[in-house]
């Protein structure tokens, strides 16, 4: 996992389009497929995605660097990512991929799906950049059936006070050259103060990764 990422980029998905213009649109999703697509980073994915299955909603879809990690008998997902310059990019992915994408361009916050639709909903290195991340957790409940689960692997809040200090300092920056991302969450609080209860979470520094941007959490919460 690239400390290039951590400390600069990561996915968006904002309250509305970004008007960064050139860089939001070309240049982000580039370095997001290329910051992202390491060996570290695939570990996460597949330790976490394996547990993917019937009617699966994946939040922040960027370049489709998740696809090859769901299981074989997952045939179809869909997919929400606020920033349509992620397409191009993706769609190669798509195009290589069994599985059938129904994505959507829209923000997480306001889901256009049915309240109980949803077995599985996934979000790899997503929730730090939403604008609204309380209200965007309350749409994943919503959709999310009472049996089902949500899947996520994020970045956010260390458990390490100086550490902490280092990524309040340098969120403001990182929000803008990272399309929204913050540095300081608390994947923790956030998911759990949302109405979830966690069946298993983990709490680490990504190997190879910066303290700053490498804190991990990673898990399955339920209803």
């Amino acid at each position: 996992m690239s400390n290039f990422y951590f400390v600069l980029v990561s996915k968006s998905v904002t309250n509305k389009i970004p008007v960064m213009g050139l860089y939001s649109t070309y240049i982000f999703p580039k370095l997001i497929n290329l910051g992202m697509s390491g060996e570290a980073t695939a570990r996460y994915r597949a330790s976490m995605l394996k547990h993917a299955q019937g009617q699966v909603l994946e939040i922040g879809f960027g370049t489709g660097l998740n696809l090859p990690f769901y299981p074989e008998h997952v045939r179809k997902i869909y997919t929400v990512d606020v920033n349509a310059g992620m397409n191009s990019l993706a769609h190669k992915k798509i195009v290589k991929s069994s599985i059938e994408v129904d994505h959507h361009i829209l923000n997480a916050e306001n889901l256009p799906f049915p309240n109980d639709f949803f077995d599985t909903v996934v979000s790899t290195w997503t929730l730090c950049s939403i604008k609204d991340i309380n209200s965007a957790l309350q749409e994943i409940l919503r959709v999310v059936k009472p049996a089902g689960k949500f899947i996520f692997v994020e970045h956010g809040l260390s458990n390490e006070t100086h550490i902490q200090k280092r990524q309040n300092f340098l969120t403001p920056l990182q929000k803008v050259i990272g399309n929204g991302c913050h540095l300081n969450r608390n994947m923790e609080e956030l998911i759990q103060q949302a109405g979830f209860r966690f069946e298993v979470l983990h709490k680490e520094y990504a190997k190879g990764s910066s303290k700053v941007g490498g804190y991990l959490y990673y898990g399955i919460s339920v209803k």
